[in-house]
């Protein structure tokens, strides 16, 4: 007993002197890289150890960059130096520099996510792949997701998922809106990835360990009990389980033959087309759920939110909508939308490029320099990490007039600029940019087109959305509904 007392009350010395050390040792080899002649860019690396790494994490307004990356860019800059999630970092507000980043994936960078979010989307998910298993990857999912699908499955199963979740909804009834649309997002996502139904006992199974995945991907990788990064872990085994049952469920029809392997799912279509295993498969799907249904399910929830208070945008919403189901009554066509329905959207895209931009839904990535890197005078060491922050771009007065400000019609006609259109990147850009985009942008068109026919809606509770990597609302957004007569 007195021995351990001695060492816990050595522990926090002990702890202490290591972090000195690592720090000593990073400031010496900084110290060495400035004598060879390298111009690392300015800045701080912050506390032994931990550097900066809570200041960076510390959540915001998402319509600002939070006083962390506002603070370093006025001492230092658009580009400079930290240590953040134990590495030395480079952290860009320069949207050339993030540009160039993205458009040399492969080449001069490669992904480089916290090992916290390897250990819970699984090594094989597209977001942590480079190379050519990605490039097989995402061709994979391109084949899937063509346009030629998008016309014929996708559109008819996005606008049933979105009328199915709408038409659940209560008057007067206030009722969290990102849960609503979370639901949107994940019914399409496991239809098209496995062909599991709505409220089906296996897909209620599987949403709910979702959703506890989800809260530990970005989470502090501590594994106790209690933690949602323990939690995270036992999700990912339990929707690994589901989706090998499911496959041996597949091919096991298939050689008693009472099916055959279609394509109508992606699991169909992986079985058929390659070799994945069910890990791999399942590594896969995780990381197709965290990049489309997250993302989508923010980007819906911030299009309600910004709309609430631009009346006007939703009146011109309305009418072009209206415009669309008075064309198809006259050439007496179905209710139902078509590809053709969703091209003559227009205001409707601004609408969503522009929750797109205040939002930012993908805030930055993680890379890191595969080889020493110049870039406008400044030396990027091999083996740093890259931090691009895409929402300083979209957040730039010099190229966004009140960029604070929700404004779709900053994306009409002649208002576009060059500028604009290379740095807006709300799904990447170069080869790893989003497999999903269109997908996503019909998904956004068709949920605003029944949402703005069918209901009027205020928000029953203050709520704003706060971001570090992605926009949450804290109360998930209370709105009330009314019911519309417009169609």
């Amino acid at each position: 007993m007195p021995t351990q007392i001695l060492i816990f009350s050595l522990l926090p010395t002990i702890l202490f002197l290591v972090a000195a050390l690592v720090l000593l040792v990073i400031r010496g080899k900084n110290e060495r890289r400035k004598k060879r002649g390298l111009n690392i860019p300015p800045g701080t690396m912050g506390w032994p150890f931990i550097g900066e790494t809570f200041s960076f994490m510390r959540t915001h307004s998402c319509t600002s960059l939070g006083h962390y990356l506002e603070d370093r860019k006025s001492r230092y800059g658009k580009i400079f130096r930290s240590h953040i999630f134990g590495k030395p970092t480079i952290v860009s507000l320069d949207a050339e520099f993030n540009r160039f980043v993205l458009l040399n994936d492969g080449k001069l960078f490669e992904p480089c996510f916290p090992k916290s979010v390897e250990a819970v989307l699984g090594k094989n998910a597209m977001l942590l792949l480079s190379g050519e298993i990605h490039s097989r990857m995402k061709t994979l999912c391109l084949t899937f997701m063509s346009i030629g699908r998008l016309r014929t499955r996708f559109l008819i199963d996005v606008e049933s998922s979105v009328t199915q979740t709408l038409d659940s909804w209560k008057e007067n009834s206030p009722f969290p809106a990102q849960e609503e649309v979370c639901k949107v997002a994940f019914n399409l996502m496991v239809k098209n990835i496995m062909s599991m139904n709505p409220g089906e006992p296996e897909t209620e199974k599987v949403r709910r360990a979702y959703a506890k995945f989800m809260k530990g991907v970005l989470a502090i990788p501590l594994n106790l009990p209690w933690s949602s990064f323990r939690k995270a872990l036992q999700s990912r085994s339990c929707i690994l389980k589901a989706i090998e049952e499911l496959m041996e469920k597949r091919v096991h029809e298939v050689e008693m033959g009472t099916d055959e392997i279609g394509e109508e799912d992606l699991m169909g279509y992986v079985l058929k087309n390659s070799t994945l295993n069910a890990e791999e498969f399942g590594d896969l799907l995780l990381g197709l759920l965290f990049g489309g249904h997250e993302t989508s399910t923010t980007a819906m929830t911030l299009i309600i939110y910004f709309l609430h208070d631009c009346p006007t945008a939703v009146q011109q919403l309305r009418e072009e909508h209206l415009r669309i189901i008075k064309a198809k009554r006259e050439r007496g066509e179905p209710k139902a939308l078509t590809w053709d329905d969703y091209k003559q959207m227009e205001f409707t895209q601004c609408v969503i490029s522009e929750a797109l931009r205040l939002g930012s839904v993908i805030r930055f990535v993680h890379r890191k320099a595969t080889t020493d890197v110049q870039f406008k005078g400044y030396d990027i060491p091999s083996g740093w990490s890259i931090i691009p922050v895409f929402a300083a771009a979209h957040l730039d007065p010099s190229m966004y007039e009140d960029p604070e400000k929700f404004n779709p019609w900053r994306w009409q006609g002649d208002s576009l600029n060059t500028a604009r259109i290379e740095y807006y990147m709300p799904f990447g850009q170069g080869a790893r940019n989003c497999a999903g985009l269109e997908l996503a942008k019909l998904e956004f068109a068709v949920f605003l087109h029944h949402l703005v026919l069918n209901f009027d809606w205020e928000v029953a509770e203050p709520d704003s959305p706060l971001t570090y990597a992605f926009p949450e609302f804290p109360k998930g957004l209370p709105i009330k509904v009314r019911r519309l007569s417009l169609v």
